[in-house]
C-alpha cells in the first residue's frame, strides 16, 4: 500500500512541501487549496516534472477532501501570511478559523491521520487542531522547533564558516519572540559554542534566531518565508513515515512535562510511525527552565483569546 500525504494550503510553504514530499518518493500527495485552479495547476506542474526529476508518485490537486481519504499524515499549511510590522500572533484570529475548518473537513476522510500543523501562530494552531480532531495528543504535532534550530545552525555555521552539518543545537519554547534557543546544548563538532566564540557574538546569533522570521519578511515584504519551513516539514514527515525515530524539536501538547500544562510548546519528541513516541525532558539551568516558562506564558496567553473565542 502506498502512502499518501495530504497537503492543506497550496500556497509558497503548501506547494514546496508537496513538491519535496513527491522529489523524496516519500508518498502520494494530494494538494488542497480554496482557490479553484490553484492546487490543480500546481499539481499538474510538478506531475510533469516526475520524467524530468525521476520521481514516481501521484500528485492530485484539489478544491475539496474526497481525495485526501485515507491519508497517513495531514500537513496543514492554510492561512494568512504574515506581512511586514505583522507579528505572528496578529493571525491568530484569521488563522483560527482557517485551521478549524481544514481539520474538521480532513479528519472525517482521514481519521488515522497524523496531523503536522505549519500554519502561524503555530502553538495556537495546534491548539485549535487537537480540540477540534479529539485525536490523541501524539498524533498532533506542530513545527517550529526544526525550522528554528535549523535557522540557529545555519547562523552559528556563517559566523564561524564551519560546515551546516557540523552544528548541533536545539531551540525549545513557544514558535515567537520567546523562543528559547539552548547555548548550553550547542556545539560544532562536539565543540561548544562558548569555546569557539565569545558571548556577545552568541547573543547576536540568539537573537537573529528569534528574528528569522520577521528578517525574511522584511525582505519579501508581501510574504514570508517557505523554503526552510517546507523542508522542516518534510523531514518531520520522512521520519514518521520512514519510522526513523528522529530526535527533533516540535510543538507537542504538555502534561506536566517541564512544569507545563495543556500548553503546546516546543521540546525535543522521537518521531516515528506513530507520531510522537517520546517526549524528552532536558535537565535545564534555572535561568532556562524561567525562559521556558516565559515562553510558556506568551503561548497561554493566545490560548486564553482562543478559549473566549470558543465560548
Amino acid at each position: 500500500m502506498r502512502k499518501k500525504v495530504t497537503v492543506i494550503g497550496g500556497g509558497n510553504v503548501g506547494a514546496n512541501t508537496a513538491q519535496k514530499i513527491a522529489a523524496k518518493e516519500l508518498a502520494d500527495v494530494v494538494l488542497v487549496d480554496v482557490v479553484e485552479g490553484v492546487p490543480q495547476g500546481k499539481g499538474l506542474d510538478m506531475l510533469e516534472s516526475a520524467p524530468v526529476e525521476g520521481y514516481d508518485v501521484r500528485i492530485t490537486g484539489t478544491n475539496g477532501y474526497e481525495e485526501t481519504a485515507d491519508s497517513d499524515i495531514i500537513v496543514i499549511t492554510a492561512g494568512f501570511p504574515r506581512k511586514p510590522g505583522m507579528s505572528r500572533d496578529d493571525l491568530l484570529l484569521a488563522n483560527y478559523d482557517v485551521v478549524k475548518s481544514a481539520t474538521e473537513q480532513a479528519v472525517k476522510k482521514s481519521p488515522n491521520a497524523i496531523l503536522i500543523l505549519v500554519t502561524n501562530p503555530l502553538d495556537a494552531m495546534c491548539w485549535t487542531a487537537l480540540k477540534t480532531s479529539g485525536f490523541p495528543r501524539e498524533r498532533v504535532i506542530g513545527m517550529a522547533g526544526v525550522l528554528d534550530t535549523a535557522r540557529f545552525r545555519t547562523f552559528i555555521a556563517e559566523e564561524l564558516n564551519v560546515s551546516f552539518e557540523n552544528v548541533t543545537a536545539m531551540v525549545l519554547g513557544g514558535h515567537g519572540d520567546t523562543m528559547v534557543p539552548l547555548v548550553r546544548f550547542t556545539n560544532v563538532s562536539g565543540i561548544p559554542l562558548d569555546q569557539l566564540t565569545d558571548q556577545a557574538t552568541i547573543d547576536r546569533l540568539v537573537q537573529r534566531t528569534r528574528d528569522g522570521g520577521a528578517e525574511i519578511v522584511k525582505y519579501l515584504k508581501t510574504g514570508s518565508a517557505y523554503y526552510a519551513p517546507a523542508a522542516s516539514a518534510v523531514e518531520m514527515v520522512e521520519s514518521i513515515l520512514k519510522d526513523k525515530k528522529k530526535v527533533l524539536p516540535c510543538a507537542v501538547y504538555l502534561q506536566g512535562e517541564y512544569g507545563i500544562n495543556n500548553l503546546f510548546v516546543g521540546v525535543p519528541v522521537k518521531l516515528g510511525a506513530k507520531g510522537v513516541e517520546k517526549i524528552y525532558e532536558v535537565s535545564l539551568s534555572g535561568d532556562e527552565k524561567l525562559a521556558l516558562k516565559k515562553s510558556a506564558d506568551a503561548v497561554q496567553e493566545l490560548v486564553d483569546v482562543l478559549q473566549q473565542k470558543v465560548q
